[in-house]
């Protein structure tokens, strides 16, 4: 999820190049509790950083919505995560991939260091 409708289009061809599916993408809160709830998806990136909502907001509702997705919701932002350190810590996210860094093998080496 990201309010970046530009970024997304990149980073969807950027991955699915890299070898993953993408079954959906979103730009609102609302999208992505509604996508996520009908496609089930095996992870879910969402930004920091959405304007007027909250990335760590949308983390938290996403698993309690879908609590199957609380080992693979994934945050990104082009801020650098020591400057959000605590806040990815205190969400339900598995972590952090900085939007230069995002790429299918960082997001498979992220949940493969964390035993998925």
């Amino acid at each position: 999820m990201d309010d970046n409708e530009l970024f997304l289009a990149v980073a969807q061809d950027h991955l699915a190049r890299g070898g993953l599916k993408i079954v959906g993408t979103a730009t609102s809160q609302a999208q992505a509790l509604r996508q996520a709830k009908a496609l089930r998806p095996d992870v879910v990136l969402v930004d920091i950083g959405l304007g007027r909502e909250s990335g760590f907001e949308v983390a938290r509702r996403l698993v309690e919505s879908v609590p199957d997705l609380g080992s693979s919701v994934v945050l990104t932002s082009t801020r650098a995560e020591d400057d959000v350190v605590d806040l990815i810590a205190a969400s339900p996210a598995v972590g952090f991939i900085s939007k230069d860094l995002l790429s299918a093998r960082a997001i498979e080496g992220l949940l493969n260091a964390n035993g998925f």
